[in-house]
């Protein structure tokens, strides 16, 4: 009996699965942060953060349609630095989820749901958390048709924010000069790298989609088309979202707030406060859904490969979810949740996926001796070396305190790792 999967997914198909995966709730809660970080300009990180996503997304499609198995980051690392390698970059991205389902659960609590009823943040925090936990638990098929409802709710919200921000600007009530404003306090070129930092948030998720290898028709040719189109189209929306809210909302309003967007809608009027505070809220649901889903099926994939604690390839009876998984990794969000802020978990996240950007990017150049595929997609060897110098400059912007709490979880997966290792030569 055949073992491989279907090859079904379409370059269609997979252009509007990275488009999703990307178009995700980071731009509904960090508008406003990057304006902190960079004044009235906020378009600048947002486009400095596309063009070095881009250059990492193109190592990923080399390697995808080199070696077109599942797998993902950790089946490059593992290949080009050894099964250490890859359970420590499996290990970071079971890890970043976690911490970017705190984020989403800290913006939840936030201005948009505000905008419905006044509630503490830390039971909103529990709630949220318990009853994402709950649906994943009940099966992904319900997750999954939940996703499917939430993203065509989360773009139109980008659309109608785009619609009402260029209504202001037309009708004479926007402030254009704004948009060439960069905080110079701690020089230009530094305030847009800090911005930047955050703005990378916004288009991780892309590095998810070369888990479906093994589904797609084509990769050679579907994979260049789909992650590029996807990322361009991406930065398209987020280039407009933040050029007209930062025309519309005064900059100190902007950075103050925790549901930038809403700041438009309401200075836009015509559009009820409570309405798109729901649109929003389904958006940051929707994301720490999908991220949930995927951190627990990880952290069950890896503990069913002996490289995390078996207790975690526990499913339940009947549902046949991974339940220890799920809470485990849930407990953790959690505890992020409780511990630190939108922003600073937002920078923890980026950092462990730097971590796991740069062993991709290494993993090209040790890699180009091996054939892989006939006739894959090949990037010039600059590609690399420049997505391996962009990650080296980001990791320069992370601030102290999100270094501490990154080292921590980079370290608990360097021990695992080790302890994987010196387990696996004595077996």
């Amino acid at each position: 009996m055949s073992t491989s999967l279907k090859r079904a997914a379409s370059t269609s198909l997979l252009y509007f699965f990275v488009l999703g995966d990307i178009l995700g709730a980071g731009v509904y809660v960090l508008v406003g942060q990057v304006a902190a970080e960079v004044g009235g300009a906020v378009w600048l990180p947002l486009v400095t953060a596309l063009l070095l996503a881009s250059l990492t997304a193109a190592s990923y499609v080399e390697l995808v349609t080199k070696y077109p198995r599942a797998g993902g980051s950790a089946h490059y690392a593992t290949r080009a630095f050894g099964p250490a390698a890859g359970s420590l970059v499996g290990f970071c991205m079971v890890a970043g989820g976690v911490v970017s389902v705190a984020a989403l659960a800290r913006a939840f609590a936030g201005d948009y749901l505000d905008a419905l009823v006044g509630l503490p943040t830390v039971p909103v925090v529990v709630v949220f958390l318990a009853a994402l936990a709950a649906l994943n638990i009940r099966g992904v098929r319900e997750s999954l048709r939940a996703n499917a409802v939430a993203t065509v709710i989360e773009v139109g919200g980008l659309v109608l924010v785009i619609g009402l921000g260029a209504w202001v600007v037309l009708r004479g009530d926007a402030d254009l000069s704004r948009l060439s404003q960069v905080d110079t306090g701690g020089g230009a070129v530094q305030a847009v790298l800090a911005g930047t930092v955050l703005a990378y948030y916004s288009f991780v998720g892309f590095e998810t989609s070369v888990n479906l290898a093994e589904e797609v028709r084509d990769p050679r040719r579907s994979y260049p088309r789909a992650l590029f189109g996807a990322l361009a189209t991406a930065g398209a929306v987020y280039l407009l979202v933040g050029a007209v809210t930062s025309a519309v909302v005064p900059t100190d309003r902007l950075a103050a707030s925790d549901g930038p967007l809403l700041e438009v809608v309401r200075a836009a009027g015509g559009v009820p406060g409570w309405l798109f505070g729901v649109i929003a809220l389904v958006a940051v649901a929707n994301g720490a859904l999908l991220t949930g889903i995927m951190s627990s099926r990880l952290a069950y994939g890896m503990a069913r490969d002996g490289l995390l604690p078996t207790a975690l390839t526990r499913v339940l009876p009947g549902r046949r979810t991974p339940w220890v998984a799920v809470l485990v990794t849930s407990a953790a969000s959690l505890v992020l949740a409780l511990t630190g802020e939108v922003a600073a978990l937002a920078e923890t996240l980026v950092l462990l996926l730097l971590v796991v950007f740069t062993a991709v990017n290494a993993a090209v150049l040790v890699l180009r001796r091996d054939e892989g595929e006939v006739d894959h997609f090949r990037v010039p060897v600059v590609v690399p070396c420049l997505a391996l110098a962009s990650c080296l400059l980001l990791f320069t912007q992370v601030d102290g305190e999100v270094w501490l709490r990154g080292l921590l979880l980079v370290g608990l997966g360097a021990v695992l790792a080790a302890a994987n290792h010196f387990r696996r030569r004595t077996a």
